[in-house]
């Protein structure tokens, strides 16, 4: 009789003990799936792979959506999944990275992944045409007109030497047209982007070959996503 009290006595305090070994590694998975979520995600396509055609392919969409954004991605996540970077936020990695040439590499993929998913954000099957509201009128005040405005952004955009991005951004109060070289992107000098147009090759070469300002101009007239573009305005110049 005494045996079997003390069996009964034993097998529960190895349940609890058990029980207690599962609770704490199951906190302990959690705490470490806290400290190891990734900084980027591939982000969802807005709009179906055929949607922004004629002027932006399926196919462009298929390489430039599906693999070179999700590289990016994977490559981000990997190097700032390092201790020194857990937890941070996309501007403090900029931040850290920013000018060190032996981070040059975390930096230029970490712009990367963050000024794609923007990218396709800033592309709309119903975009082009003219902006409206306040972004009309601050286009309008700082550039002179929407045609002066876009005349000045397809310069920058045919002056950028080699890989890059061509950006319309507020600085302070005031919009300005900015390029940025190879995986660089605004926030690292301070600036809020509004809108984007990527100019790697990657980004038109199947559609438009060589001829990187007629993709330009066709981003401008039919897919610029300028809703998108007034609603950065409204949270940085409320």
């Amino acid at each position: 009789m005494r045996k079997k009290q003390n069996d009964n006595v034993y097998h529960r305090n190895m349940s609890g003990l058990l029980l207690g070994a599962c609770l704490a590694l199951l906190m302990l998975n959690s705490c470490d799936t806290a400290v190891n979520t990734p900084l980027f995600t591939v982000e969802p396509l807005p709009y179906a792979e055929t949607a922004l055609e004629p002027y932006m392919s399926a196919e462009t969409l298929q390489y430039h959506y599906g693999k070179h954004y999700p590289g990016y991605v994977e490559a981000a996540n990997r190097l700032t999944g390092q201790n020194r970077f857990k937890g941070k936020s996309f501007e403090e990695v900029i931040a850290q990275t920013k000018g060190r040439p032996d981070d040059a590499n975390i930096f230029n993929q970490v712009g990367q992944a963050w000024n794609h998913a923007f990218f396709f954000q800033a592309l709309s099957p119903q975009g082009g045409g003219l902006p409206q509201g306040r972004l009309a009128q601050k286009i309008d005040h700082d550039f002179g007109s929407f045609n002066k405005f876009k005349s000045k952004f397809v310069a920058v955009a045919k002056e950028l030497f080699g890989s890059g991005w061509v950006w319309l951004v507020l600085d302070e109060e005031h919009l300005k047209i900015v390029s940025t070289a190879n995986g660089d992107t605004p926030a690292a000098h301070g600036l809020k982007p509004l809108f984007v147009v990527d100019v790697w090759e990657h980004a038109f070469y199947l559609d438009y070959q060589n001829q990187r300002i007629d993709y330009v101009k066709a981003v401008l007239d039919h897919l610029a996503n300028w809703d998108f573009a007034a609603l950065q305005l409204a949270q940085h110049l409320p």
